[in-house]
């Protein structure tokens, strides 16, 4: 394994780990800025969709994410935040993911679009719950226990999993279908490593413990 520093005559060379990297200042911009702009995206790509098909869902769907990447661009610092560069990984590329659907003209059940609705609602509600402390990599911010929060400890990973499974069913094609499949298992990655780096936290263990569902009461 490579020195942090190398020393070559009378240069020395700093080569920066991968953890030095994650907390870099320009790396964190670099980041909300693309996050931002994918979500922006998505969001236009669906009121083109509702002014093609007057689908209703797509509006909200756009709204609810454009909230996302307000709250994501205007979020507190945290007060400690994983620096591994595996959950950099699975939680960038786990929130890309589901913004590369498609609206599709079919759907295998296109009552569904209420999964939509009910999963757009418990997200925002969930935004609203977790307010300026929304993260994506694993990070402690001010612990949230109330709102949505007091029946699953990741109310965000609830609504996503419902509103992901009405987008697919009432939006099937292959390609969502392949992104559905992946973005689960991302989330389930996630959500394993994001209590991991929590749970060292007293006050986060006892609310687990007091909170017994992750993400789906009396199941999960």
């Amino acid at each position: 394994m490579p020195c942090p520093e190398q020393v070559s005559g009378s240069h020395q060379t700093r080569i920066k780990q991968p953890s030095q990297l994650l907390d870099s200042k320009v790396i964190n911009l670099l980041v909300g800025f693309v996050m931002a702009s994918l979500w922006g995206l998505f969001a236009y790509r669906h009121i083109l969709a509702f002014q093609t098909s007057g689908e209703w869902a797509y509006l909200v769907i756009s709204a609810s994410e454009m909230l996302s990447a307000a709250l994501f661009i205007f979020r507190s610092a945290p007060v400690t935040v994983s620096k591994d560069p595996l959950d950099w990984f699975f939680a960038v590329v786990g929130t890309f993911l589901p913004l590369l659907s498609i609206p599709a003209s079919w759907g295998v059940l296109p009552a569904a679009k209420n999964l939509i609705a009910l999963g757009l609602f418990l997200q925002i509600f969930g935004l609203l719950s977790l307010n300026r402390s929304y993260a994506l990599v694993a990070a402690k911010r001010k612990i949230k226990t109330k709102g949505m929060y007091r029946f699953v400890r990741h109310p965000l990973y609830a609504s996503y999993l419902v509103l992901t499974t009405g987008y697919i069913l009432s939006n099937t094609t292959w390609w969502n279908l392949l992104l559905y499949v992946m973005s689960l298992g991302f989330l389930y990655v996630r959500l394993v490593r994001e209590e991991k780096h929590l749970t060292v936290d007293p006050v986060y263990a006892e609310y687990a413990q007091r909170v017994r569902y992750r993400v789906i009461p009396f199941v999960f």
